[in-house]
């Protein structure tokens, strides 16, 4: 296996944990409602996506709204998940790999 698709797979397997916690930390919003902060699962979850909400918070321009950075947080790493799909197809052709 090429260090490249080692390397792809790692960061596509890092993409998924952070989107679908992001979608579970959405979903226990909903069912919580204004408890969620009470929530000990969602305080977890929380934890878990700080680094994405972060680093999401700090490429946006200021005009984005805070309550709107975990949605598109969620948005860009699905396009982040699909970009890394595309080059895992790339690097699986260039060595012809049935990946």
């Amino acid at each position: 296996m090429p260090p490249e698709l080692l390397l792809i797979s790692i960061l596509r397997a890092l993409v998924e944990v952070a989107g679908f916690t992001l979608l579970g930390q959405g979903l226990l919003a909903v069912l919580a409602g204004q408890r969620r902060q009470d929530n000990l699962f969602y305080r977890i979850l929380q934890t878990i996506t700080r680094p994405v909400i972060r680093a999401v918070r700090f490429i946006t321009p200021r005009v984005i709204i805070d309550a709107h950075i975990p949605m598109l947080a969620f948005f860009l790493l699905f396009w982040l998940w699909i970009a890394l799909a595309i080059a895992k197809r790339y690097v699986c052709t260039l060595h012809g790999l049935a990946c």
